[in-house]
């Protein structure tokens, strides 16, 4: 089968986010310049560089009390900030209950029975529980083609990693099970690793 985004698919639903899988969930948390705390999920989300480090996500829908874009984007833009949850298996019911469209006054941490926790090097909320953090300080939010399409990049500032996650110097991310998003209603689990040396390494 091949087809053309722009004619369509003619499938039941699209496929494209099953093709481009797993991906990681950046649980993206923002306080907002009137001070309403957010908490939001996104699988368009990565690393993108190690000197200094630096990360992304793509916000990709907007919400009609914020012009053009969604609360966690609308933070970022106002304050500067924002921090990196990881997501761990144990947290998906979490998760999942703070990924609707409530609105901007409502505290998502609050609403879903989370735990905050504050941030070190930012105004910011985290998840207290969640297997690490990456506080973050916007450098940057570029517009894609589309009526939404935004990516937010921002360098790290500084990281949370639990202890129990923390094995022989190494952070093991086999001990809290990583959730990633498939396509669809889908996710998966990391729940093992296995090491390949590149060649010329030693």
């Amino acid at each position: 089968m091949f087809y053309r985004p722009e004619i369509g698919h003619g499938l039941p639903h699209n496929p494209f986010g099953a093709i481009v899988a797993p991906r990681p969930i950046g649980w993206i948390s923002t306080r907002g310049a009137d001070g309403v705390d957010n908490l939001a999920p996104y699988s368009f989300f990565n690393a993108v560089a190690y000197a200094p480090p630096q990360v992304m996500f793509a916000s990709t829908s907007a919400k009609p009390d914020r012009a053009g874009t969604k609360d966690s984007v609308a933070n970022i833009r106002d304050t500067g900030v924002f921090a990196v949850n990881i997501v761990e298996y144990a947290a998906r019911e979490a998760m999942n209950r703070t990924s609707g469209g409530l609105a901007r006054e409502v505290d998502e941490f609050a609403k879903a029975g989370i735990a905050k926790a504050g941030c070190e090097t930012i105004d910011c909320p985290r998840v207290a529980e969640a297997p690490a953090v990456l506080e973050c300080t916007l450098t940057r939010i570029v517009a894609l083609p589309g009526a939404a399409n935004l990516v937010v990049f921002g360098e790290v500032k500084g990281v949370h990693m639990r202890d129990d996650c923390l094995v022989g110097g190494r952070f093991d991310v086999t001990r809290f099970s990583p959730l990633a998003r498939l396509g669809y209603s889908d996710y998966t689990a990391v729940r093992e690793d296995f090491a390949l040396a590149r060649p010329g390494d030693t």
